[in-house]
């Protein structure tokens, strides 16, 4: 079954969070926030959280752009969120609208350079469907997309990642934000389980979410909302990733959806490529093996200071242009590899 052959599910619209790193007045911008920052709330910052891997781009969104329209071409609109930034390829397509950070987050709350902040505003996109997905920059379909695949009648499927399982309930400043914001899912679900609706108590499981196109519920996220402001407010306080704040699109909306019925575990097909791993060249020669087949991949910049030359970033392009070498309809500026 194709994803045209369930018509029910349209339209389902796309948003991505996008950033370029290498803008001198965003530069400038992220430099001044940090320096307004106490020596008190650097210390909260979560590892990770203000390299330059974080904001670098390194024409993704330009590939999974590409990605979305080869395998997913009955999408609905797109929605590009950045912060008054503006790809120089993208051409103007009555299928995308870029929403400014200033359209969409409360002044007060800017700028932010943490996209956990960002990503818990995303459902308040006017007219977003009710079915969207969201996705990172740097993940991309791989296969031609079935639409049940990834949602059912009132709620989505979710993916466990890889990785090993998180050892331990204490919250560690030494622990990525992923692996912080599993412990306080658990925390805030453990103790408010009669807030689910399936009122039957919360198991956790210790594991992280994979990198994946993430299938949302427009009004999964407002209930949410409603249900527990407090961690919205946690992390709408945030202007770089902090280790001590849940991050709820990746992690507390979907363990919340589980233990309330709007969501169930599903296995997708996969393949995660750190950049700056040993093996990211294994990884990426596993990618184009298995490209057509899966049901997403990540392409994930782990290279964090590394200078924009660097080969393993190279290499990383490279594959993604061998892998999709054709412009999609959003693209303007012709790209060589």
């Amino acid at each position: 079954m194709n994803s045209s052959a369930n018509l029910s599910f349209h339209p389902v619209d796309i948003v991505y969070l996008w950033v370029d790193g290498q803008d001198s007045r965003w530069q400038a911008k992220r430099a001044a926030a940090k320096q307004a920052l106490c020596n008190q709330t650097l210390d909260g910052l979560a590892p990770f959280s203000d390299v330059a891997g974080r904001y670098r781009d390194n024409d993704e969104l330009r590939y999974s752009l590409r990605a979305l329209q080869q395998f997913f071409p009955e999408h609905g609109h797109v929605y590009v969120v950045t912060d008054q930034q503006t790809p120089t390829w993208l051409a103007p397509n009555e299928r995308l609208s870029i929403v400014d950070h200033r359209d969409l987050m409360p002044a007060q709350h800017l700028p932010t350079f943490d996209s956990g902040n960002i990503e818990s505003y995303i459902h308040r996109i006017p007219s977003l469907s009710e079915r969207f997905f969201y996705l990172n920059d740097d993940v991309f379909f791989g296969a031609p997309v079935r639409l049940s695949d990834w949602f059912y009648d009132a709620g989505i499927f979710v993916a466990w990642s890889d990785d090993a399982a998180i050892d331990g309930d204490a919250l560690c400043p030494n622990a990525t934000a992923l692996i912080n914001a599993s412990r306080l899912s658990k925390q805030w679900l453990g103790s408010n389980a009669a807030t689910t609706a399936a009122q039957a108590g919360y198991r956790h499981t210790p594991r992280t979410f994979a990198h994946s196109p993430r299938p949302m519920l427009k009004s999964m996220m407002l209930a949410l909302e409603s249900t527990a402001p407090e961690l919205f407010t946690l992390v709408r306080s945030t202007v770089f990733r902090a280790w001590d704040k849940p991050t709820i699109v990746a992690d507390f909306a979907l363990r919340w959806a589980l233990a309330s019925g709007f969501a169930k575990v599903r296995a997708h097909t996969h393949v995660h490529v750190s950049t700056g791993d040993a093996h990211a060249s294994a990884q990426l020669t596993a990618l184009s093996q298995q490209f057509g087949t899966l049901d997403f991949f990540c392409i994930n910049d782990t290279t964090d200071d590394a200078e924009s030359h660097d080969a393993r970033l190279a290499l990383a392009k490279q594959t993604l242009h061998h892998l999709l070498p054709h412009a999609s309809g959003f693209e303007r500026v012709p790209l060589t590899a």
